[in-house]
C-alpha cells in the first residue's frame, strides 16, 4: 500500500482525534541523543503562526489581484474612448467588429472578476454556539480546532481568488489582443489614405 505523504492538514485532522491524549513532554524524558521535540502546545502555536501568516499572503494576493481589476478596467475604458473618439468604430471594417466583441468580453470578463462574492470568515461570530464549543475546550485543543477552521477558510477563499485570477488572465490576453487589432486598425487606415 502506497503511504500518503502528511500535510499540515492530515496531521492537524490525526491531531484533532488524538486531543483528549495529549500531554506535555516533560523536559527531563527527553534523550539527549535523539532531536529535541518541541512540547505540544509550542508546536500547535507554531503550526498557528504559520497557517496566519499563509493567510495573511492569501490577502495580499486578493489586494493584488483587485488592483489589477482595476487597471484592467482603466486599460479598456481608454481603449474605447480612444476609440470613439478617432472615430475607428465608426468605420465599417473587420478591425472594427473584432474591437467590439473584443472589448464586450474584456469588460464581462472583469464585471464576472469584479461581481461580489462571498469571502468565508473564521471563526464565524454571528454562530452563538461558537462561545458554547470553542471555550470549553483546553488551550490546546482550542487551538486545533481554530487551525482546522481557518485552514477550510484559506480553502474556500481560495477557490474565489483562484476564479478572480483566471478571469483577470483572460482579460488580459484579450486587453493585449484588443491593442494588437487597434495598432493593425491604424496602420492599415494609414496605407489605405497615402493610396
Amino acid at each position: 500500500m502506497e503511504k500518503i505523504p502528511m500535510t499540515l492538514a492530515n496531521f492537524l485532522t490525526e491531531e484533532i482525534s488524538k486531543t483528549p491524549d495529549l500531554q506535555l513532554v516533560p523536559e527531563e524524558t527527553r534523550k539527549t541523543e535523539e532531536t529535541p521535540r518541541l512540547p505540544v502546545s509550542r508546536t500547535i502555536e507554531l503550526a498557528a503562526q504559520d497557517v496566519l501568516v499563509v493567510i495573511d499572503q492569501q490577502k495580499q494576493k486578493s489586494y493584488l489581484l483587485t488592483t489589477k481589476l482595476n487597471i484592467l478596467f482603466v486599460v479598456n475604458g481608454a481603449f474605447l474612448t480612444c476609440l470613439i473618439l478617432s472615430r475607428l468604430l465608426l468605420y465599417p471594417s473587420v478591425f472594427s467588429v473584432i474591437e467590439i466583441i473584443g472589448l464586450l468580453i474584456n469588460f464581462s470578463l472583469l464585471i464576472a472578476a469584479f461581481l461580489p462574492r462571498q469571502e468565508a470568515i473564521s471563526p464565524n461570530l454571528e454562530d452563538r454556539k461558537f462561545l458554547e464549543r470553542y471555550l470549553a475546550l483546553s488551550p490546546d485543543e482550542y487551538q486545533l480546532k481554530m487551525i482546522a477552521n481557518h485552514i477550510a477558510t484559506y480553502n474556500t477563499n481560495k477557490q474565489r481568488l483562484d476564479d478572480v485570477s483566471q478571469s483577470l488572465t483572460y482579460a488580459a490576453y484579450v486587453t493585449w489582443f484588443i491593442a494588437l487589432s487597434v495598432m493593425l486598425q491604424i496602420i492599415a487606415s494609414y496605407f489605405v489614405n497615402k493610396a
